[in-house]
């Protein structure tokens, strides 16, 4: 890869995105300063905004090598499914391993990113609604097979909630053995009311 003036890049760019996901996905974007930043990845601030533009755009950067990897939630096991509780089960189950590995940061770094920000950071705190917008919409599809449209969407609306108060209990250091607690109450919930 080469910077945008042609010469080659001093640094990983691939590591540099890495560093900075786990910096962010920790702390959040305000949480995190271009100096965190360069001193983690070993680079000056010119270096940085030749490489990224600025401290936003290799936040989006780090977000999509999130969503694309370690942070992808996997609404596919919900394909295999029988029941809509079932699929609620398989989806949450999903979730909370995804937000408690022990080789990972805790939480969703989607979810708790950036729910309050500065006025200067507005539109990527809108960037961050487009993209739990977007997984709502995934999980209201891969549940239409157990429901119709309108309930589906309700009840992924519903999930979404749950996933991001999962993530956040993560973050607060709540164990798997205790967010499975939730799940179970809400499958229950789901199983009482739906006859399929």
């Amino acid at each position: 890869m080469k910077s945008r003036g042609g010469r080659p890049w001093s640094f990983d760019r691939d590591k540099a995105v890495e560093t900075a996901m786990r910096l962010f996905w920790r702390h959040g974007y305000e949480g995190v300063s271009v100096g965190d930043l360069t001193k983690a990845i070993g680079i000056a601030p010119p270096s940085l905004y030749s490489a990224f533009g600025s401290k936003a755009g290799l936040y989006r950067e780090a977000l999509d090598r999130y969503e694309h990897g370690l942070g992808s939630v996997d609404v596919t096991a919900i394909g295999s499914a029988t029941t809509l509780a079932e699929a609620v089960r398989r989806l949450l189950e999903t979730a909370v391993g995804a937000v408690t590995r022990p080789d990972r940061e805790r939480g969703c770094m989607v979810s708790s990113g950036m729910i309050a920000c500065h006025p200067d950071n507005a539109a990527l705190a809108r960037d961050l609604a487009a993209r739990r917008d977007v997984l709502r919409e995934r999980i209201a599809q891969a549940l239409a097979p157990f429901a119709d449209a309108s309930e589906a969407g309700r009840l992924a609306r519903h999930l979404a909630a749950v996933m991001q108060g999962i993530s956040i209990q993560a973050r607060d250091g709540a164990t798997a053995a205790e967010l499975q607690e939730i799940i179970e109450d809400l499958v229950a919930g789901v199983a009482a009311r739906s006859p399929r």
